[in-house]
């Protein structure tokens, strides 16, 4: 159901059973998948890549040119996934050249006033509350929950499963499985409700906080908590995946429960 009343540049191509409330503006280089809602005064920039049965609230704008002084016109995307609601006055950049797109995947909650910047890659089952902000060339991980106000600096990764407190400043890598709070940002736990919603065994989680309690509580510096993890732990996805972004961190991460540094 498409409203008179609504803009849509004839080349935009658009799914089966979309909907497009009044004075919705579509551009023209635009995708929209079959079942999707787009609200009144949302504004579909050119780049944009939406999936199926989303949802768009009223005042969004998806793929808007880059707040990059770098960005020369190139022709990049937005991208977002299937069953995504993205809700009022969200504000979308699409890529620039450092990665051509900015992507935000499938079944994700992104909740009023958020915005996300130009070449940030976020996951699946994401939920940003109100007001939560990324700049530019964020990764974040899947089923990551960022409380209201959360403010996330530029090439910042987060890792699955990791949880922000309201308010948060993060300024440095965040690893999958953890509570994130405090100023500045530390180590809060793991995110242990979180991983029981879904479907996590005791095993695991007891695996995943004693993993942590070596590289954050127990005032072991990196190399050597990553030395003991790697030594005292047997190998699994979990404890793979938690050494590697840790080793491949380039901002560095949090800082470890107790500690000044």
């Amino acid at each position: 159901m498409i409203q008179p009343l609504a803009y849509i540049h004839p080349e935009a191509k658009i799914g089966d059973d979309v909907t497009i409330e009044p004075f919705a503006v579509i551009h023209k280089d635009v995708v929209i998948g079959s079942g999707t809602w787009i609200a009144s005064n949302v504004v579909i920039m050119d780049g944009a890549r939406i999936g199926k049965n989303c949802k768009i609230f009223p005042g969004s704008v998806i793929s808007g040119v880059p707040q990059d002084l770098k960005f020369a016109g190139e022709v990049t995307t937005a991208e977002i996934g299937d069953n995504t609601t993205i809700r009022e006055c969200v504000t979308i950049n699409r890529g620039t050249k450092d990665k051509w797109k900015t992507v935000i995947g499938s079944n994700c909650l992104i909740q009023a006033y958020s915005h996300i910047a130009h070449d940030c890659e976020v996951g699946d089952h994401c939920i940003f509350s109100n007001s939560t902000t990324l700049a530019g060339h964020i990764t974040i991980g899947n089923y990551v929950v960022l409380a209201g106000l959360v403010a996330i600096h530029q090439f910042v990764k987060v890792g699955s499963h990791a949880f922000i407190t309201g308010g948060s400043l993060v300024r440095k890598d965040v690893p999958p499985y953890v509570k994130a709070a405090r100023e500045p940002l530390s180590y809060a736990g793991i995110n242990s409700v979180g991983l029981r919603r879904r479907g996590f065994s005791s095993e695991k989680i007891n695996e995943i906080q004693e993993i942590y309690r070596v590289l954050f509580v127990k005032h072991n510096n990196v190399t050597k908590a990553l030395d003991k993890i790697e030594a005292e732990f047997a190998p699994t996805e979990i404890r793979d995946e938690i050494v590697d972004f840790i080793r491949n961190s380039n901002r560095g991460v949090m800082k470890g429960f107790g500690t000044n540094s």
